[in-house]
């Protein structure tokens, strides 16, 4: 039986990218990680960070990019970046609310320009979204509603905020080519709320936390959406952490 193939959100590595990204990427490939999700590029170049994704082995699947990369100014360079790296999948990992009709407007645009550029645009949810804010707004609500862009649904930052995770991924299943794998421990009851919900909250290496890791892992298959496995907590180090996630995973095959 073939192994699943997962990927990495570099940002658990976050303890030795910036300085040593190549030793990061030849870790993670020698894990059996085959694809990788950059958060931040640091002062590498977009050739360097090719060469060493050849050599290991390595696929970008994504990055985590801010709406500052993607505004009139700055997005022609992050499209060359993303061409280099050979990535066809950005993601937005949060934004900031507070004026909700400027924030879907930068993301329409800059998705518009991404496309014509053989770029995906993507949003990366934590768990305040699926909460209404002082206003009312549920802000995951308003990406769907009000966009077309992809949703990469972290499916920790989901089962903290109370949701059927599964049931939310089959309800946007068309919209979602790739999850983010987490495990951790819910913020308490009382915290269920726009302003408190990671409050409490505590992540964990997968496996070993209290999401529902199989049946999500399941579903991912099933429907064919790339899992990429984030894992926070650097406990005790990144590198130790990601092994005891993919050691777990590769139980479920």
């Amino acid at each position: 039986m073939a192994r699943t193939e997962y990927g990495l959100q570099m940002y658990s590595l976050r303890d030795i990218t910036e300085n040593t990204m190549k030793l990061a990427l030849k870790k993670v490939a020698e894990m059996g990680y085959k694809y990788v999700e950059f958060a931040g590029f640091f002062d590498y170049l977009p050739e360097q960070i090719k060469v060493w994704l050849d050599e290991f082995g390595l696929v970008c699947s994504g990055t985590h990019t801010g709406l500052h990369a993607l505004t009139p100014e700055t997005i022609d360079e992050t499209i060359r970046y993303h061409k280099i790296i050979g990535c066809e999948n950005l993601i937005v990992p949060g934004c900031n609310w507070s004026n909700l009709d400027a924030t879907l407007d930068a993301l329409k645009a800059a998705q518009k320009k991404l496309a014509e550029n053989g770029i995906r645009l993507g949003y990366h949810n934590h768990s305040k979204e699926f909460f209404p804010d002082e206003n009312g707004t549920i802000f995951e609500n308003e990406i769907i509603a009000q966009t077309s862009i992809e949703l990469e649904i972290d499916t920790f930052w989901a089962f903290n905020a109370g949701l059927d995770v599964i049931g939310y991924l089959e309800a946007n299943k068309g919209r979602i080519r790739v999850i983010h794998l987490k495990d951790g421990f819910p913020s308490p009851a009382e915290n269920k709320n726009f302003d408190h919900v990671h409050d409490g909250a505590k992540g964990c290496s997968v496996g070993s936390g209290a999401n529902i890791i199989p049946q999500i892992v399941e579903w991912a298959k099933k429907n064919d959406v790339r899992m990429v496995i984030e894992s926070e907590s650097l406990d005790p180090t990144g590198l130790e952490e990601v092994e005891r996630c993919i050691k777990y995973l590769r139980t479920l095959d």
